[in-house]
């Protein structure tokens, strides 16, 4: 069985798409970097979402270490998500995903 860093791609950008590539990842991590958040609060927030896109992406972000899964010992269980100090590492990835964003709308508005 090949380990982990064999299955990822040999170029570093193709590495970070593989890992937070998809919509609703990059989406849920946006959330993330506010507070944690529980599952029901993560799908009132993205609209679209099914539940089982959500766990599959909930699921394999924690199985790559981006976000914590915590279950509180409570009737009935409070399980909540969280971003793990590796998830917090992408701040500035995100914060200049807004910055681009913002400057493309107001070019377009401009046009």
């Amino acid at each position: 069985m090949k380990s982990k860093n064999e299955l990822l791609p040999a170029c570093p950008v193709a590495t970070t798409v593989q890992i937070i590539g998809s919509k609703w990842k990059l989406l849920i991590i946006r959330n993330l970097i506010e507070r944690p958040w529980r599952f029901n609060e993560l799908q009132r927030s993205l609209e679209g979402i099914s539940q089982k896109m959500l766990t599959d992406s909930l699921r394999s972000m924690e199985k790559d270490g981006i976000i914590i899964r915590t279950v509180y010992p409570e009737v009935p269980p409070r399980v909540e998500y969280s971003l793990s100090p590796l998830g917090n590492t992408m701040r500035p990835i995100l914060d200049a995903m807004k910055l681009w964003g913002e400057d493309y709308k107001a070019s377009r508005q401009s046009t």
